[in-house]
């Protein structure tokens, strides 16, 4: 075996396979299939990397197809979502398409079904129906309306479609086999009732065909030759050929389903219904709460599409449920920004410094670069002067000889300016802090080409110029739960698990570059972190996101 069939994935093996074995290359269609009853989260991004990464590497179309069946929960605004989120993830899909766009041929199909005794109206309860399943060691029982004649059971189906039964009193259910070792094809349920207005056919229908029916017969008709679904999915693929051979023409194509573990992340949860109670219950701002796993989150939070993607990769495509630690994420995206993100100045939690030896009423502005370590990503001018801010954990009027920050009677160097030496400080009645008194070497300055300013100093210090600094709202985001495992616990409910911490908005001060900063711009705070652009900027007022600290904790981890 060679190099590039040994990296492989076994879904990539599988289509290998099928190519080897015949299949026209030209006849590879993809498609990602989302139900449109929320936003997409960091795990459906698995299966967008993966489904649309297999159509870039096998020059084949891939399909956008809602699984639009289920008018209780859906929305154009989650399709709306969707579609942003996809298209912002740098993916283009061939065809927008719809399961309502087939409401009509899956009902004609039915009523195919029903003629020919494969298919029958049950009017039982969903208790009594679920008592008859049996369990995966013990077979079903037939259901009492099983052997209802083909004209009864035409005229209910055609009642339910004329809303003339209420809601859960009729479902639609194929007749296979209630002794089937795969209980997923005992006598599954095609059609149910539901009288609610779909976002795009209204009030046309009021009853609707269910996932398993639906899927199938949507990937026939669109000729997907590769239908890959998450693996609670497996125990269905039974069911999916069957539903696909009822209607299969030996001039068309005949879609295979194959499954992979969904993508589950530590210290969140990755269920749409749950992350819907957050959002409603007010514990989180919307979908788009930078704490959310949501990809529309995350885009808020600061991540980029290639921190997603290359996420993505780096995990894999694995056969076995399994739990990927959050931490590789924060790496993905702080391996990204390094690269990409700016360096700037901002100071989260000020202390005011005096330099007594600078003339009053003096401001310089000194040339700064926006990265020190590679090119083309420019420069700005920074304002100095005699008062500026740093931060009040660098400073200690007494400390060992490993603290490298500000103390009295040594020196430091301010980042793209002068060494300082601090001499004294002031303090209010309560023995904080509110001032340091120091002087500076005015022969120092940062790429002047003076012996001073060549000088080894240990400590380098970012600061801003009080006169000039910008006010900003800072959203220091941590983790949203504090068990990596919020809804593993049979006795707790996962919101037991909220981090009470997970928010902290902090006024701080930035470098006055920063005004003409634009919504979703990323930055590098020297020594404090990655921070984003939040869309509740204003003109007047400055919000940022912090993404990740520098820290990289899978970097750790890895060594």
């Amino acid at each position: 075996m060679n190099e590039e069939k040994k990296s492989l994935n076994f879904l990539e093996q599988i289509i290998e396979e099928d190519l080897a074995n015949g299949l026209p290359q030209e006849k590879l269609r993809f498609r990602f299939p989302p139900e449109p009853n929320g936003y997409l989260h960091i795990g459906h991004a698995a299966s967008i990397c993966l489904n649309f990464g297999l159509g870039l590497k096998y020059n084949a179309p891939v399909n956008l197809r809602f699984d639009d069946t289920n008018p209780a929960k859906e929305e154009q605004e989650y399709v709306d979502a969707i579609k942003q989120d996809i298209a912002w993830l740098g993916f283009k899909w061939d065809k927008e398409l719809y399961s309502s766009n087939y409401f009509q041929q899956l009902y004609d199909w039915s009523l195919q079904l029903i003629k020919e005794g494969k298919a029958y109206v049950d009017n039982q309860t969903s208790e009594e129906m679920a008592k008859q399943k049996g369990t995966p060691t013990e077979v079903g029982t037939n259901s009492p309306n099983r052997d209802r004649s083909i004209e009864e059971n035409l005229e209910l189906f055609l009642k339910m479609k004329n809303r003339e039964f209420k809601e859960g009193s009729h479902v639609l259910r194929a007749k296979i086999d209630m002794k089937h070792v795969n209980m997923q094809m005992r006598d599954p349920i095609m059609y149910r009732i539901l009288k609610k207005t779909h976002h795009r056919t209204g009030n046309d229908w009021c009853i609707y065909p269910m996932y398993d029916w639906t899927h199938g017969e949507s990937d026939y008709l669109e000729q997907i030759s590769h239908s890959i679904c998450t693996l609670e999915f497996k125990s269905h693929r039974d069911l999916y050929d069957w539903y696909v051979n009822l209607v299969y023409d030996a001039s068309k194509l005949r879609p295979k389903q194959r499954e992979f573990a969904r993508r589950n992340l530590s210290y969140t949860v990755m269920s749409k219904r749950k992350l819907l109670q957050l959002v409603e219950e007010g514990l989180v701002s919307g979908w788009d709460d930078p704490r959310m796993p949501t990809i529309s989150g995350l885009r808020r939070r600061g991540y980029t599409p290639n921190s997603i993607k290359t996420f993505s990769d780096t995990a894999g495509i694995s056969k076995r449920d399994n739990v990927t630690d959050v931490a590789l994420l924060e790496h993905c995206i702080k391996d990204d920004l390094n690269k990409t993100a700016p360096r700037v100045l901002a100071v989260l939690d000020p202390v005011k410094v005096i330099i007594t030896n600078y003339p009053e009423g003096k401001e310089e502005f000194l040339d700064a670069s926006y990265n020190d370590y590679e090119e083309g990503f420019g420069s700005r001018t920074v304002p100095f002067s005699r008062e500026i801010y740093i931060e009040k954990e660098d400073f200690r009027e007494e400390a060992n000889k490993k603290f490298f920050r500000l103390k009295l009677g040594k020196e430091v160097r301010l980042k793209n300016a002068y060494i300082i030496k601090a001499e004294s400080c002031v303090k209010d009645e309560n023995g904080t802090i509110t001032e340091i008194h120091c002087t500076y070497d005015e022969d120092s300055l940062s790429g002047s080409g003076t012996e001073a300013s060549k000088r080894k100093i240990k400590g380098t210090l970012h600061w801003v110029s009080v006169k000039h600094a910008l006010k900003a709202e800072v959203r220091v985001y941590d983790r949203l739960f504090t068990d990596e495992a919020p809804d593993g616990h049979k006795d707790k409910d996962f919101k037991d698990f909220i981090n009470p911490n997970s928010l902290t908005v902090i006024n701080a001060f930035v470098e006055p570059s920063l005004k003409t900063a634009t919504i979703l711009e990323r930055f590098q705070f020297q020594r404090l972190g990655y921070f984003c652009v939040d869309k509740d900027t204003t003109e007047n007022n400055l919000v940022f996101n912090r993404t990740v600290p520098l820290r990289d904790s899978w970097a750790k981890m890895e060594k």
